[in-house]
């Protein structure tokens, strides 16, 4: 682990240190400020700032742990790095002779969302970081499987994951499995998983087995192909760098830049056919079959020209929403009812997005009691933060109400 340390650059360096900060670890020098303290007798704990200090401060700190679990900690954290490193060194390298799938996987990395979306918690002790291996033939694998999950809300207001299924490149089922949340369900999104609390009953798979499994399928650098992968990769708990995200690499015509087009209408578009008709709740084999569907006929046609994105149908009753998002789960709805006047009701949807700075304006224009108000929502700096904490993942947020005039 010395060698590794001593020859990570800097930022990762940063990262590694404010991570130790954030979970209490202590070294055999005890703790960030304590090991300043006694190794810069000059400056000691007055200059904390991981990024203002130099590499081999850095480095001598992150050698003073010796536990086990720290060890693993560290590890893991530089390996989620050194996978995307390699990836990237790659793909820079061999652009002039790349396979079609490896194309596709520069693309998913090279859109703009990709930082902002694919940036998840894999340091935590529950997630999976597949381990991505230097050599050229790994790198240059062909192999690809699609994967699709399906998520129930908990009454922690965490998702967690209830059924997988992947598919390779022929369509052959390689995973299809019911798991068992091991948490208290609060709701099932029947209608848009399928899933009942009957169909979990006497499930024994947990998401550790999944996992062992994942990490079987993705081995020898396999690419791992979803719609809106990041999603699932979050349900899995899985951190892998080959990836192929069908969100990201279409073209479109007069689309923003943070909207992704729905896998139903790609099918439409580029396979001519709907994965489920309108209402109709998620298959997760045929989504999973649908995404290496579409990643083949890209291969196989290109489809280079820019593609309309279709504007889908809003019932009425959804244009009357005025969407919050990142308000703690902890906050009673009466102290909602506070802040947003009139006769309305409030419904509660965890959904936990992590990313980079983001900023956007939403401008909705609502009927309360038949007065028209005009509410701005205003989200700046939507940020990834601390995501130990509800408050942490809050997005800060103003919401003006004006006056009719």
């Amino acid at each position: 682990m010395d060698e590794k340390i001593a020859t990570a650059e800097k930022d990762v360096l940063v990262e590694m240190v404010k991570l130790s900060q954030k979970r209490g670890m202590t070294g055999t020098k005890g703790g960030w400020k304590d090991f300043l303290n006694s190794y810069d007798r000059k400056l000691g704990s007055s200059l904390s700032d991981p990024a203002r200090r130099s590499a081999d401060v850095l480095a001598a700190f992150l050698k003073t742990f010796t536990k086990e679990d720290d060890l693993k900690f560290l590890a893991k954290v530089m390996q989620c790095h050194s996978n995307r490193k390699v990836v990237e060194q790659f793909t820079n390298k061999s652009r002039d002779d790349e396979s079609p799938e490896q194309r596709l996987v520069r693309l998913t990395l090279e859109h703009p969302l990709y930082p902002l979306d694919y940036s998840f918690p894999s340091h935590e002790e529950d997630w999976l970081v597949t381990k991505l291996s230097k050599k050229s033939k790994a790198m240059r694998s062909n192999e690809m499987v699609a994967v699709d999950c399906e998520m129930v809300l908990c009454e922690d207001g965490a998702e967690a994951l209830v059924r997988v299924c992947v598919v390779d490149r022929n369509l052959q089922v390689k995973l299809d499995e019911l798991v068992n949340p091991n948490k208290v369900v609060v709701d099932y999104r029947t209608e848009i998983t399928g899933i009942t609390a009957k169909d979990l009953e006497g499930i024994t798979c947990s998401l550790a087995d999944i996992q062992k499994s994942m990490k079987k399928l993705l081995s020898h650098g396999t690419i791992l192909v979803g719609h809106s992968l990041n999603n699932d990769l979050q349900a899995l708990k899985l951190d892998h760098a080959r990836v192929i995200d069908t969100s990201f690499i279409f073209k479109f015509l007069d689309g923003p830049l943070f909207r992704r087009p729905s896998l139903n209408n790609l099918c439409k578009f580029i396979l001519g056919y709907e994965v489920r008709k309108k209402g109709a709740p998620h298959n997760c084999l045929d989504d999973a079959c649908a995404a290496m569907k579409l990643v083949l006929a890209k291969i196989e046609r290109g489809f280079d020209d820019a593609i309309p994105l279709v504007q889908e149908d809003v019932p009425e009753i959804e244009m009357a929403k005025l969407l919050l998002h990142r308000i703690p789960i902890k906050v009673p709805s009466e102290e909602l009812h506070r802040i947003i006047l009139g006769d309305c009701a409030i419904e509660r949807q965890v959904e936990y997005i992590y990313g980079f700075y983001f900023i956007f304006f939403v401008y909705l224009f609502l009927q309360l009691q038949s007065r028209s108000v005009i509410a701005i929502l205003v989200c700046m700096s939507y940020m990834r933060g601390h995501r130990d904490s509800s408050y942490d993942r809050s997005c800060q947020f103003l919401l003006l109400l004006i006056d009719p005039m």
